[in-house]
């Protein structure tokens, strides 16, 4: 089967990728470096030929509130209308476990713009909820760092390791459309604060964590379980204390 992988150069999509090769797929790299640029189109039609499904797990290069919006609703437009000329019969896309609990974030604004392209575009699909990523975890610190202080919210998480990620991702790609939204989270809970301090106590990093019920998580002020999936959320075996120990 042939499988487009929008993104496919990234931390999920470069792992995806060599997953579905290793099960005998086609897994084909679309990435800008690879000559396909979803924002303006060039490529698309070429790329897509004779595929499947179509999985995007790109990212906007910025997060400011009009670039975002711009990157998600451009390039989501423009390969779903590929995808409708070339006859694909499965889109699949990475998603944030949470999204439409975030709106008060201009990120998660435009992600909730895609989800909602993917589901009125007639194209069969599934939607991947993802939780943050391990190796996301630094950047939830360096968003909410001011100075030497990092203010986060007494919430509960529960982190992903980004090979369980892609491996959800890639078990959507071959299955079949589910017309929805799949949710895979960690193993593991966490408080928000707590795993940070800790995190950054392991890199003796000299940042000090403050819990304010009030801090805001890219823009969006949280509630305990804004972040957390349902009960029916696949859950992921590689727990967070098991991947820091590989780090050191």
């Amino acid at each position: 089967m042939k499988v487009v992988v929008i993104g496919g150069t990234g931390l999920i999509g470069s792992k995806l990728v060599g997953k579905l090769q290793e099960h005998g797929h086609e897994a084909v790299v679309a990435a800008p470096s690879t000559g396909v640029d979803t924002l303006t189109g060039t490529g698309l039609a070429e790329v897509l030929q004779g595929a499947s499904v179509v999985v995007d797990v790109s990212n906007s290069p910025s997060f400011e509130d009009e670039p975002v919006m711009h990157f998600f609703r451009t390039s989501t437009s423009n390969l779903l209308q590929e995808e409708a000329k070339a006859g694909v019969g499965h889109h699949v896309a990475l998603s944030v476990v949470g999204t439409d609990r975030l709106q008060e974030s201009g990120y998660f604004r435009a992600k909730q713009v895609q989800e909602e392209l993917i589901s009125g575009s007639g194209i069969p699909y599934s939607i991947v909820h993802a939780t943050q990523f391990f190796e996301f975890m630094k950047g939830i610190a360096d968003a909410a760092t001011e100075g030497d202080t990092v203010r986060l919210a007494p919430v509960k998480i529960r982190p992903i390791h980004s090979d369980d990620v892609a491996a959800a991702v890639g078990r959507a790609a071959v299955g079949t459309p589910v017309n929805g939204v799949v949710e895979v989270a960690g193993p593991d809970e966490f408080q928000l604060d707590e795993v940070i301090r800790k995190g950054l106590a392991a890199r003796n990093d000299p940042r000090t964590v403050v819990t304010d019920p009030h801090a805001r998580y890219f823009g969006a002020e949280l509630k305990e379980t804004t972040l957390v999936p349902g009960p029916d959320a696949q859950f992921a075996g590689t727990r967070l204390a098991d991947w820091q120990a590989r780090q050191q």
